[in-house]
């Protein structure tokens, strides 16, 4: 579960006991948020390091953004991640996907729980403009950060890291990484910092251009070489699924 969940909104009764109406106890249900940018050339994962108060299980470790579902004030699941995401960052996240739900009787030593984990994308540009104090970005090592992580976390995040980086393979999502204006190799740059691996320029440039995805501005970027045509995200777009995976080059 996540960092500061004592503290996370839920009730003694929501929390494993009975409540009214109800004759049986209920687990501890939390959401937990797995979150990330693209930093100094490398992936990175925002953690949280935990409280100390007494009966805070995994004391000063870190751990995954998250905490208690609130009932009066989380209409469902994705509402509550978007809460934690914004109290962690301060910013929306352009892309939040559900990854899965983890539960046992011995994931916390409170009692019987459930984790439900998203993972969202944010760029850089706005991964350090507010984060809460108890939060720290960590660059990714394979599917690790070096920190052990509390509760089932490091489980949960290798599960993230392998879903995003599949589904990089076939769809846009690191144009969520990307700030408001970028250029096409700064794009693709993003792509192989996910991925781990080179990509054939022309064959990613035809792709990029042919989906419904990107628009070019009356802009460009200027640098030591000839300047670079400019482009930004289109509104509201959504993911854009390819019919073949990304080359490598030959």
């Amino acid at each position: 579960m996540a960092g500061r969940q004592g503290q996370g909104g839920g009730s003694g009764d929501q929390a494993g006991g009975k409540r009214a109406g109800l004759d049986f106890p209920r687990p501890l249900t939390t959401v937990d948020i797995v979150i990330f940018t693209i930093r100094l050339e490398a992936l990175h994962v925002l953690l949280v390091r935990r409280g100390h108060a007494d009966g805070e299980p995994f004391p000063d470790a870190f751990a995954l953004p998250g905490g208690f579902v609130d009932v009066t004030r989380d209409a469902d699941l994705a509402a509550c991640a978007g809460r934690k995401l914004a109290e962690k960052t301060g910013v929306v996240s352009p892309y939040l996907e559900q990854l899965g739900s983890w539960g046992s009787a011995t994931r916390d030593p409170r009692g019987w729980s459930a984790t439900h984990a998203y993972f969202a994308l944010i760029p850089a540009s706005a991964a350090e403009k507010t984060l809460a104090a108890d939060a720290q970005w960590f660059p990714l090592e394979g599917s690790t950060v070096k920190p052990k992580l509390a509760f089932d976390h490091a489980e949960i995040l290798h599960a993230a890291v392998q879903r995003l980086r599949n589904k990089v393979e076939y769809t846009s999502l690191p144009a969520y990484l990307m700030p408001e204006e970028f250029t096409l190799p700064e794009l693709q740059r993003t792509y192989e910092i996910v991925l781990d691996r080179p990509l054939e320029k022309s064959a990613f440039r035809t792709r990029m251009l042919s989906a419904d995805l990107i628009e070019p501005i009356d802009k460009m970027r200027k640098g030591p070489n000839r300047p670079a045509q400019l482009y930004r995200l289109k509104k509201a777009a959504a993911p854009v699924y390819f019919a073949r995976t990304f080359n490598a080059p030959e």
